[in-house]
């Protein structure tokens, strides 16, 4: 027999009672009765609570023992009376009566109480992310992670993927986000890379014959930290596969997504099958590529309408000329509200940095009209034109917002949330995928005007291009892909470019030439030039599929150790200073800061 227990602290039932057990555990609460003592046992099963009286022996050293500290009891089994039976926990129909107990692990004064999830400062939390990790909904959470990481295992095998494990260190990529450099020691004055994900070789994998790879990937990429966002490192459900389409990755991932949300959360799917938005419409339509699908309200574009006449809205209309645009949100049925909803929105508009957001409500009191500030730049035929390109009717307000298409996504983007908070548009108890499609394969650089990726440079690029196409590279559309829930971007994916001289033209186009393309992806341009499959893959992010599926805000409710927002551990004290003596093996010297 386990010296330590005979069951676990979730383990006990009523047909238990009368039976000698050892339990093992942290002390989680302590309630003093006077002639009774309540000790609440928690191990990483549960809770059972405990008592001993003050007859017994061990009474005042349990008394005085310090909470969080790790006890063995030996005792008795029994049953709670009725009116003290506790239904908030499995084994809250008995008790233990302690005869003897043992300190198996001392605690000192806690920063921290951990019977508590109250919230705490991130330095406390994270500097004793031990401590953080036995309160109970944060246990929970990484205990949820631990059974989704093995179903979604479970699903690809079944889905006959092979698990490969690919290299941790490799070659640093001109592309993406920044590195981790690591120097070597072997090579002096030369470095590997952390890879930001396992992009190349699992391409590599499908030009090797193997027909379908995943792994569970650690991925590292020098960014800045943000609430969906670990800085440092994070893990993604990476795949490929070969001989498919763009229509076979989505079946894939939308079986496996389905099956692990309705596994693991009581929420409902809003889409079994996922819709498909192109990125031109999502940027129109929701103002961002990452658009949540709760939410009801539609932008709509009606730059025309200032075109007309019998719009003397003088403000947007120079602007219109001047080449803005002028987009505008729909609120269903809000001609009740009061001025100060409206106001408010406009108020907080201007605090988010954009000139304020326009309002009228239509209504018709005899004939058509528009109430508001802006209502009166309006006539009945122009009213009526709006309401055809909104699909809006009397009852409904309309708010506009007028700027350059990059500005304008931004703050309407932020405004379709807004109301729809305000207004109480989102079911919280909903998950609502959708892929995105058909993004452009280039886009141009704000600050340097020069043409770039605007996603994977490997994509393939959709139709059989000409070079007239070529030279119009703005137009060229890939068949990349991201699949978003929520709000929340889970992964990004294509189909792969697998034909060299395509990519040679495809990178020529963002300023590589061939002697830099060969020079930085020797190992891929080399092994596509060796009779390579078509092939495509996605990588959806682990850790944002548990904070869906655990309904918290910020990821590092579901990292076991994760950094602060300034990419440091506080609980390994990381990164840390080296001696001299490492940095001379390695060929470094450290430059000091004036």
């Amino acid at each position: 027999m386990n010296k330590y227990r005979t069951h676990n602290c979730n383990q006990l039932r009523k047909k238990d009672i009368d039976k000698k057990i050892i339990l093992s555990g942290w002390i989680n609460k302590k309630r003093d009765h006077g002639n009774l003592l309540f000790v609440d046992l928690r191990d990483n099963y549960g809770i059972t609570q405990c008592i001993i009286d003050k007859d017994n022996e061990n009474f005042s050293k349990l008394e005085k023992t310090q909470l969080e500290t790790v006890i063995k009891i030996e005792g008795k089994v029994v049953s709670r009376s009725d009116d003290t039976v506790n239904k908030e926990i499995e084994t809250g129909e008995i008790e233990i009566s302690i005869e003897s107990f043992e300190v198996l692990g001392s605690c000192n004064e806690l920063p921290m109480p951990v019977f508590s999830d109250q919230e705490y400062a991130e330095d406390i939390r994270l500097k004793y992310r031990f401590l953080d990790l036995r309160r109970k909904k944060i246990h929970e959470n990484i205990i949820l992670r631990s059974k989704v990481i093995s179903f979604i295992r479970d699903e690809m095998i079944k889905a006959e993927f092979l698990e490969f494990q690919t290299p941790i260190l490799t070659s640093s990529s001109p592309e993406g986000a920044r590195d981790f450099l690591v120097p070597s020691r072997l090579n002096p004055g030369k470095f590997y890379a952390l890879p930001q994900a396992p992009q190349q070789f699992k391409q590599l994998i499908m030009v090797s014959g193997f027909d379908k790879y995943f792994q569970i990937a650690p991925c590292f990429r020098d960014e800045d930290a943000r609430a969906d966002r670990s800085p440092g490192e994070f893990y993604q459900l990476d795949l490929e596969m070969s001989f498919v389409e763009q229509e076979d990755v989505f079946n894939v991932v939308e079986k496996l997504l389905v099956n692990t949300f309705t596994k693991f959360s009581n929420k409902k799917l809003m889409y079994d099958k996922f819709p498909k938005i192109s990125y031109v419409d999502t940027m129109l339509k929701y103002g961002t590529d990452k658009p949540d699908l709760r939410n009801p309200l539609i932008i709509n574009d009606i730059t025309e309408i200032f075109d007309r006449d019998d719009v003397t809205f003088e403000i947007f209309k120079k602007l219109v000329k001047s080449g803005s645009k002028v987009r505008c949100i729909t609120t269903k049925n809000t001609k009740d509200k009061p001025r100060s909803f409206f106001d408010g929105i406009d108020k907080w508009a201007k605090e988010q940095g954009a000139s304020g957001l326009a309002y009228f409500t239509l209504e018709k009191d005899g004939d058509l009209s528009a109430k508001g500030p802006i209502g009166k730049f309006f006539s009945k035929e122009a009213l009526i034109e709006i309401m055809e390109k909104t699909n809006s009717a009397v009852g409904d307000s309309l708010f506009f917002a007028c700027g350059k298409q990059n500005e304008l996504e931004k703050i309407t983007s932020q405004a379709r949330d807004k109301i729809a908070k305000d207004l109480n548009l989102v079911d919280d108890n909903t998950f609502a995928f959708c892929w995105i499609v058909d993004y452009p394969m280039f886009e141009k650089d704000e600050d340097t005007n020069k043409i770039k990726f605007s996603h994977n440079p490997f994509s393939m690029p959709q139709g059989n291009l000409t070079e007239n196409e070529l030279k119009n590279p703005l137009n060229i559309l890939a068949y990349q892909y991201d699949i978003v829930c929520n709000g929340i971007e889970l992964s990004s994916g294509a189909i792969r470019n697998h034909k060299p001289d395509l990519m040679y033209k495809l990178f020529s186009i963002a300023g590589y030439n061939k002697k830099q393309v060969d020079e930085k992806f020797s190992g891929m341009i080399n092994a596509l030039s060796y009779g390579a499959p078509p092939h495509g893959g996605i990588a959806p992010g682990i850790d944002r599929i548990v904070m869906l599926l655990a309904n918290e805000k910020n990821i590092r409710e579901v990292t076991m150790f994760p950094m602060n927002q300034n990419a440091q551990d506080l609980m390994m004290s990381a990164p840390s200073d080296v001696d001299e003596k490492q940095l001379k093996e390695l060929g470094l010297s450290l430059k000091t800061k004036k």
